[in-house]
């Protein structure tokens, strides 16, 4: 088994280190809570002492020791009976060191008084067998009527905690109906009264709802509802049930097996009535909204209905509007025929036309050949008188260029044997053959020196 760390650091201080009184004293706390875990202790309570915070201070004791107690405002505030002095009680509690005056305490959690705890256990046994067994099944639990018309109450005619149901219910809506079906609920012979009680309001089912009720009180005084044969009995009962019993902390068998729990058994009463001023409200909301719908669905069937009635026209007047359509339509018919015949006169006066420039024209044809004959030989006049002008130009032109000319102006041609015209004595060698041509006739030389 490893070892508590705690254990182990308080452990690790050496013997020579010295420690102060607050180091000393939390050390010594620190140990005992995690030394010790949250247990049960049982004895008598002596000195006992509520302060203005609310704090209880006392001392548990037996024949032999006593240890001092804390008992905080928020832990005492739950407990339904006073402690005192000489009271044998059980507490649960945390031990611990109070460090400012290194007194040894218990700091209490929960007190109950002595004898309780076989009970506790008891209780805690039946309560998780059944749970095994599935009898508390949040899955079988069934809803509560929203409108019960009868609820019924199993308690006692005496009990404190009838009077709260019938004024809560009275409060609450005066029309439910309700049944009592009476039963001790404390004492001998208790659990079987109620689960009588609750079996009886099962078979006559004459009630919607069903509402377990008692008052607070101590384990001892709520044991009866911790009876085995009365969690069976509500389960079985095919009405819902409704258990209000004790205070919001106290707990039953009969809690678990109902199908809804309530703090107290006015809690019971409101959960199992539906508030008359709500559904009153309710009611006056849904008026509302159907007043406003009826006549929202009033104005849009008028619209409807002055949609129909503006459709909605006398026969002759249908009948005077249908012929003035017809006029105009006919009116337009002969209009688009017109202008249909027109547009058809247009185009065959146009293709005569075109048909009529396409026809020959023998006379006309004769003119225009004739004219066209005269225009030709005009031109050709024009044009052989145009082109002998320019052959006696070119031959003008050509006549002062020919050599023959400037022969017969006393010019002469030289050419060599080659014929080859010599245009300078350069090229000419002393005893070379040369052709001279004159304007009339030619004669032969021969070069017998040049410059």
């Amino acid at each position: 088994m490893s070892e508590d760390p705690e254990l182990a650091r308080v452990s690790a201080i050496l013997p020579q280190e010295i420690l102060s009184v607050a180091a000393l004293n939390r050390s010594v706390r620190d140990l005992l809570e995690h030394r010790f875990p949250l247990l049960w202790v049982r004895g008598e309570i002596s000195n006992f002492l509520l302060a203005r915070s609310g704090h209880a201070y006392f001392s548990l004791k037996d024949e032999d020791a006593q240890v001092r107690c804390v008992m905080f405002r928020h832990r005492g505030q739950h407990l339904d009976w006073a402690p005192r002095d000489g009271v044998r009680v059980e507490v649960q509690a945390l031990v611990t060191l109070y460090e400012p005056r290194g007194d040894f305490q218990l700091n209490v959690q929960a007190m109950r008084k002595a004898g309780m705890g076989a009970l506790f256990e008891a209780f805690v046994r039946l309560r998780d067998r059944l749970e095994k067994e599935g009898l508390f099944d949040p899955a079988k639990k069934r809803p509560l009527p929203a409108f019960p018309r009868r609820i019924g109450i199993v308690t006692s005619r005496d009990a404190a905690a009838l009077r709260d149901v019938l004024t809560t219910l009275a409060r609450r809506n005066p029309a439910i109906e309700v049944v009592v079906y009476p039963a001790q609920v404390q004492g001998e012979g208790a659990a079987a009264q109620l689960a009588a009680a609750v079996a009886r309001a099962g078979e006559r089912r004459e009630c919607d709802v069903l509402i377990l009720a008692r008052g607070g009180g101590s384990l001892e005084d709520l044991w009866a509802f911790n009876d085995e044969r009365l969690a069976r009995v509500i389960r079985a009962c095919p009405i819902p049930v409704v258990s209000g019993i004790g205070h919001e902390t106290d707990f039953t068998i009969a809690d678990f097996a109902a199908d809804v729990r309530a703090p107290t058994p006015t809690g019971a009463a409101e959960l199992a009535s539906p508030s008359r001023a709500a559904l009153l409200e309710r009611i006056s909301a849904c008026l509302e909204r159907l007043h406003g719908r009826a006549a929202r669905d009033i104005e849009t069937r008028m619209q409807v209905l002055d949609h129909l009635q503006r459709r909605l026209v006398h026969p002759g007047r249908r009948l005077a509007e249908r012929s003035e359509a017809l006029a105009q339509f006919r009116l337009r018919l002969s209009r688009a025929a017109e202008r249909r015949l027109a547009e058809w006169r247009w185009r065959l006066a146009a293709l005569a036309h075109r048909r009529g420039a396409r026809l020959p024209r023998p006379d006309e044809q004769r003119r225009a050949t004739g004219a066209l004959a005269e225009r030709a030989r005009a031109a050709q006049v024009a044009l052989l008188a145009r082109v002998q002008t320019r052959v006696e130009a070119l031959q003008a032109n050509l006549a002062h260029l020919d050599p023959l000319r400037v022969l017969d102006r006393g010019y002469s041609v030289v050419r060599d044997v080659a014929g080859n015209i010599v245009r300078s004595s350069r090229v000419l060698a002393v005893g070379q053959d040369l052709s001279i041509t004159f304007a009339q006739g030619s004669a032969k030389a021969r070069v017998t020196g040049r410059d």
